[in-house]
């Protein structure tokens, strides 16, 4: 049993659960002031939100290979185009079925399911606007008929359920209320969770291109831009908190957000240069935070892409420790 629920975590991509959690234990570090905060409802809050997170993730291995759409990069790799090669290799090598993959989805969801029905009993509707409105848009991000992050919509998708409805539903879970204050933070980690997607897409623009996967990246066509709109995703960001202090909503300690600009200069920098020649090789700096088996990213040769993609997200995670620290101090 252990065996198998470490198998379908793994598998479950665990390593994209900052995503989640992060937000998510913002929501309840901001909600904890309330008079109606609830340990118990933050808790089951953020665990739905993680087992959620996981059975979504499951759900679009499910449908992209329903689809056929695995094994296109193992085609562009063989025609020399630079594409990662690891998608759904639990399928593609028998080590499970498409049947199985569909069962651990059902199991992980209805989990998330339930605990969200017991903050419904205790909280009323509004958690289930939440639920049901995350849950559909989990669903349809690649799940047919609306496939959403087939036409272009996949990363605004994603910054929506992981930034205002990920964050509104677990702060509402933790003390029954909404704040107007919440929104000047979830809007930006939202815009961050979605620059990670958004990196993503840019490096595979060329197979999903070739594919006629039609991402965000593919959707603008020009090189010039993918890199506007991705400064754009950045720079709102800390524009929306920058504003949300000076109109008093938030706290001026939460200017401590501007800390972590290098690692949003230095992310276009690299995707500028990525843009402009994508062999050029660039090594990981102490400053961009962790890189877990970077020996081995290197031997798989994918150390041009994960290299970015750790830097999106490491700055999505210094953004949202530095506000966890100053939730602490204002509370």
């Amino acid at each position: 049993m252990v065996q198998t629920i470490r198998f379908w975590l793994n598998n479950a991509r665990k390593t994209s659960l900052p995503q989640s959690i992060l937000p998510a234990v913002l929501a309840v570090s901001m909600a904890y002031k309330q008079s109606d905060f609830s340990w118990l409802y933050a808790l089951l809050g953020v665990a739905g939100v993680i087992i959620g997170h996981l059975g979504v993730n499951l759900f679009d291995d499910y449908f992209d290979y329903r689809k056929k759409e695995t094994g296109y990069r193992q085609q562009m790799a063989r025609e020399g185009m630079r594409a990662r090669i690891a998608k759904c290799e639990y399928l593609t090598s028998g080590k499970a079925t498409l049947n199985q993959l569909l069962a651990a989805c059902i199991v992980f969801c209805a989990v998330a399911l339930a605990i969200g029905l017991i903050i419904f009993l205790g909280r009323g509707n509004v958690i289930l606007y939440f639920m049901l409105i995350t849950a559909g848009l989990g669903f349809f991000y690649s799940g047919p008929p609306l496939r959403l992050s087939y036409r272009g919509l996949g990363e605004l998708q994603t910054g929506l359920m992981f930034g205002p409805l990920l964050m509104g539903g677990v702060y509402y879970a933790a003390c029954g209320k909404l704040d107007v204050s919440l929104y000047f933070i979830s809007i930006p980690i939202g815009l961050l969770v979605a620059n990670i997607l958004y990196t993503h897409s840019i490096m595979d623009y060329e197979p999903d291109r070739k594919v006629g996967k039609m991402t965000l990246a593919v959707l603008l066509k020009s090189k010039k831009a993918m890199l506007f709109v991705l400064a754009l995703f950045l720079f709102a960001s800390y524009f929306l908190v920058f504003y949300g202090v000076f109109a008093r909503f938030l706290s001026p300690y939460y200017l401590l957000t501007a800390l972590t600009l290098p690692m949003a200069v230095s992310l276009i920098y690299l995707m500028i240069q990525f843009v402009k020649n994508p062999y050029k090789k660039f090594s990981p700096r102490f400053w961009m935070g962790p890189m877990s088996n970077w020996e081995r990213v290197e031997k798989n040769g994918i150390s041009w892409f994960m290299l970015r993609w750790y830097l999106a997200r490491n700055l999505l995670s210094f953004l949202c420790l530095i506000i966890l620290i100053v939730n602490c101090i204002v509370s």
